[in-house]
């Protein structure tokens, strides 16, 4: 069924205003909350209306949400704005936009640098607050026209990048975008889309709303009308109290995530009422699915996607893991309804037969333009349509003349059985253009590993123009809000010690 989002959410929000919609530490906030502020959004933003540019600070926290659902039921255009930055970067940012509109809670309009940099922008500053009025204004707009009032036409959101391999981008997302994609992954459920009503479940939303993964989250449960349990930042403990309290039927979790919550050794009765986990955002070790699902006795379902796809445009399905799961390891599943995907010569464009690799390119309804769009991602195909991810174009680096692929010397780091992570990344080289360095986070049950140990490893599997010239071990590696490894992060380390040995 085609669905028009903002017709959707508002016709759901008003089913049953009564019905809990979203907890948040302990206490539960009804659809009727949500319509509120839906209404009062509105009365606050007045003549600013349809593509409107609406600036939301990004946080896991109610008020946040339902600013993200009066926006696009009002079907004007979410800019996500990073709460997870300095906040002298996130001011040069509000003065480059200068947004008409900026959206954001009560503690931050209590910093004054915040204040200062949404007033000097000229923008209309809107406190979010969980009490009534859902919304009102901390900050008169002043007479100059801002420069970028309305979004280019139907984005419903600009969506800053995870930043995992350096600075973030804004993808622009298209309403009909997400509509196809909602479209597309109701295949996952077991009634579809149908008509709007409200759902017996919960979604637990952990991953940040700043990214592709908790945005979408919460959009999805929207459309649903499924509750939605909200956690401000994750840790084990609480993701597991939350489930307890929710018995989701499935959850998400991300590679990094997952393998914490099998280190955690949770009770295997904790996950008696998940039918499904689904893993993305990042490439799951095989390995450590099979030990997860050996363990708890829930099947892993590996998702592909990325911001550009707003969502997901892969993965597998329970009657695919039942019938392939033991014959297809490290697949990442086959292209949801809708979408193509082939597998092409990164010189010549020309589409490969099954079964080689090369760079993977995507063509569907939800994506913001027409055509395939070609990723950064190589990948192969077997006959049966299932795709596996065997590592990024980009993280080939060229190291005096010879290609050096920094995730497969990751993958061989990340064999040995105390290292719990690790990235391996390129840093300038005078003579040789590039060489590999690595960054080790050991298992919580490790005392100590020998760099050199390490190093050996490498240089056993792999050539020797592959082994680090640097590697260290770190308490925990740097990670971006969403959990993945955060390269820049990396890099920064080295950077860092570089210019101390300068000094």
């Amino acid at each position: 069924m085609t669905i028009d989002l903002p017709t959707w959410v508002r016709t759901v929000v008003a089913i049953d205003t009564a019905a809990d919609a979203l907890w948040f530490e302990g206490q539960w906030r009804s659809w009727g909350w949500i319509g509120e502020g839906l209404e009062t959004f509105d009365e606050v933003l007045g003549d600013l209306g349809t593509g409107t540019r609406v600036g939301v600070l990004m946080r896991n926290r109610p008020e946040t949400a339902r600013t993200v659902a009066a926006t696009l039921a009002s079907n004007r255009c979410v800019v996500t704005l990073s709460s997870a930055i300095p906040a002298t970067k996130l001011a040069d940012d509000i003065a480059k936009m200068r947004l008409p509109v900026i959206v954001a809670g009560i503690d931050d309009w209590a910093d004054e640098q915040f204040t200062t940099a949404v007033s000097s922008a000229g923008s209309l500053g809107v406190c979010a607050d969980e009490r009534s009025p859902a919304f009102r204004i901390i900050v008169p707009a002043d007479d100059r026209p801002p420069d970028g009032a309305s979004a280019a036409l139907g984005v419903a959101v600009e969506m800053l990048t995870s930043g995992t391999t350096g600075p973030p981008k804004r993808i622009d997302l298209p309403y009909r975008g997400l509509e196809n994609e909602l479209e597309s992954t109701a295949q996952y459920g077991s009634s579809g889309l149908g008509e709007p009503r409200l759902s017996s479940g919960t979604s637990l939303v952990w991953n940040p709303l700043l990214h592709i993964s908790g945005l979408r989250g919460l959009i999805s449960a929207l459309v649903a009308g499924r509750k939605v349990a909200l956690l401000e930042r994750f840790s084990v403990e609480a993701w597991a109290a939350m489930v307890r309290e929710h018995r989701p039927r499935v959850v998400s979790l991300v590679p990094a995530v997952l393998a914490m919550v099998l280190d955690a050794d949770l009770p295997r009765e904790l996950f008696g009422g998940i039918s499904a986990v689904f893993s993305g955002m990042a490439p799951l070790d095989p390995e450590i699915g099979r030990l997860f699902e050996e363990r708890y006795g829930v099947p892993v379902l590996a998702v592909y996607g990325a911001t550009e796809f707003a969502g997901g445009v892969a993965g597998w399905t329970l009657k695919d893991w039942r019938r392939f799961g033991d014959e297809k390891p490290g697949s990442v599943g086959r292209p949801n309804v809708g979408v193509e995907v082939r597998v092409v010569d990164s010189e010549s464009g020309a589409k490969l037969p099954r079964g080689q690799e090369g760079l993977l390119e995507v063509r569907a309804p939800q994506l913001s333009q027409p055509g395939w769009l070609r990723t950064t991602d190589l990948a192969r195909m077997d006959d049966d349509d299932f795709i596996w991810i065997v590592g990024r174009a980009d993280d080939v680096i060229m190291r005096g003349g010879f290609k050096v692929a920094t995730n497969t010397v990751r993958d061989v780091l990340a064999s040995h059985p105390g290292v719990h992570d690790a990235c391996v990344i390129g840093i300038p080289d005078r003579r040789l253009g590039q060489v590999p360095v690595a960054a080790v986070e050991l298992r919580p049950d490790t005392d100590s590993v020998d760099p050199i140990e390490l190093t050996n490893l490498v240089r056993e599997q792999l050539a020797p123009y592959h082994v680090p010239v640097d590697l260290r071990i770190v308490d925990e590696l740097p990670r971006t809000p969403s959990m993945k490894v955060s390269q820049g992060g990396v890099r920064q380390l080295f950077e860092s010690s570089a210019q101390q040995t300068k000094e």
